[in-house]
């Protein structure tokens, strides 16, 4: 009998750890995708199906005046939110049909209110080979006169984005680069889209991964205490058995 309590107890000690170590695994599982999708921050919304529709048609008239394809393109760091041109929503504007073109390039990433980061924007006008670097440059700088500044395209970035491409034609007539654009006036009664929901409730979003981390916590304490538990027992039967064996032995001797 003292010859086979090793085994029990390496049998038992085997099994906690590969309990430890499915629990630990299961719990990296869950909470590796929260952790990513925690410091992925929040998502950019592109512009709304009607300022996308109204764009279009805007830009459409301004190139047929000018000769001047416009477009607009909002970005999230490296992926793409949202493009368009007078040639359609979803076509970029450097396309073989407009060997003249500019377009508002916004580059919007919002972050975690966790984050030390602040959001930012990066706003930009590009152009074809014809238009000077440094009369895109001053474009781009006139953006601000109509309000659509780097806290605007960060509040509202779909809005402000197409805003931006229909201010194009004007900035580029005020610089002599093309014909006066055509005058659009906004629908009486237009505001603004509301401002989307940018707060940052992590528990919020992740509530589901803590709930299973915690289940997962719990079931590791409690299968540990059952281990801790039956090794003492295995350990008090064992040292029963010896102190046993050694009392016959003991009653045997002469």
């Amino acid at each position: 009998m003292a010859a086979a309590t090793p085994a029990k107890k390496g049998t038992s000690t085997a099994a906690v750890v590969w309990i430890v170590v499915i629990t630990v695994v299961a719990v990296g599982a869950c909470v590796l995708p929260a952790v990513v999708n925690g410091n992925s921050g929040s998502v950019v919304p592109p512009p709304t199906a009607t300022e996308r529709t109204e764009t279009v048609a805007v830009l459409q008239r301004s190139a047929e005046a000018q000769d001047v394809c416009y477009g607009w393109v909002l970005e999230e760091g490296s992926r793409t939110i949202s493009v368009g041109s007078n040639l359609g929503e979803g076509t970029p504007v450097d396309d073989p049909r407009c060997p003249r073109w500019v377009r508002v390039v916004a580059n919007v990433n919002w972050t975690p209110e966790s984050s030390e980061s602040n959001d930012y924007a990066l706003i930009d006008v590009e152009g074809s080979g014809d238009f000077d670097r440094t009369d895109l440059f001053l474009v781009e700088s006139g953006l601000e006169r109509f309000g659509l500044d780097d806290k605007t395209f960060i509040d509202e970035p779909g809005w402000a984005t197409t805003r931006a491409a229909v201010a194009l034609p004007l900035l580029l007539a005020e610089r002599g680069l093309t014909d006066p654009a055509p005058v659009t006036t906004a629908a009486p009664g237009a505001a603004p889209s509301p401002l989307p929901d940018t707060s940052f409730d992590l528990w919020r979003d992740r509530w589901g991964y803590f709930a299973a981390v915690a289940g997962l916590l719990l079931i590791t304490a409690l299968l540990f205490t059952v281990g801790f538990v039956q090794r003492r027992k295995e350990r008090r039967t064992a040292a029963e058995a010896m102190a046993a064996t050694g009392a016959r032995h003991h009653r045997k001797r002469p």
